[in-house]
């Protein structure tokens, strides 16, 4: 006996369940809710039993080319949907690792840069220091540079210095 109370008791209990809720957006955008569909206009069902269709919309009416280019306006002042900002990200996260690839790549330009001119200083320094200079020959032999080869090496490093260490 308390057993069928019970199950009765959980019946009534569940009917609620069973009520299907709509949601729908008045002509002002403002999101109402409710357990009846609205009189016209689409409704979205948020909860229940399979949905039951909501009523058509009005036919157009005379005034509608004016209506549309407002709808069209309303429309284009909505957040944009979750893959537009998936897209915005992307493209975002691109530049960005463009920009990233691009400043690295300066940066090593600029490193290479200081190191050639730092070696093209300190070959300078050595030559005008009057100390012996040498250098292997194209046989690989160690030959020494003499006053003239001495005179051409310090012109010619004197003029990288002056175009590419400013």
């Amino acid at each position: 006996m308390i057993r069928r109370a019970v199950l009765v008791l959980a019946l009534f209990a569940a009917l609620p369940a069973l009520a299907q809720i709509y949601s729908w957006k008045d002509k002002d955008g403002r999101v109402h809710f409710g357990d009846t569909p609205p009189p016209a206009g689409e409704a979205r069902v948020i909860e229940g039993a399979p949905a039951r269709r909501p009523a058509p919309p009005p036919a157009p009416e005379p005034d509608a080319a004016a209506k549309t280019g407002e709808d069209a306006a309303q429309q284009a002042k909505q957040p944009p949907t979750l893959a537009e900002r998936e897209q915005a990200f992307r493209e975002r996260r691109a530049a960005e690792a463009e920009a990233r690839a691009k400043a690295d790549e300066d940066a090593a330009r600029d490193a290479e840069r200081q190191r050639f001119c730092e070696q093209a200083r300190n070959q300078l320094a050595a030559l005008q220091s009057g100390q012996r200079v040498s250098r292997f020959n194209a046989a690989g032999e160690r030959e020494f540079l003499d006053d003239a080869a001495r005179g051409a090496e310090t012109t010619r490093l004197q003029q990288q210095i002056g175009e590419h260490c400013k």
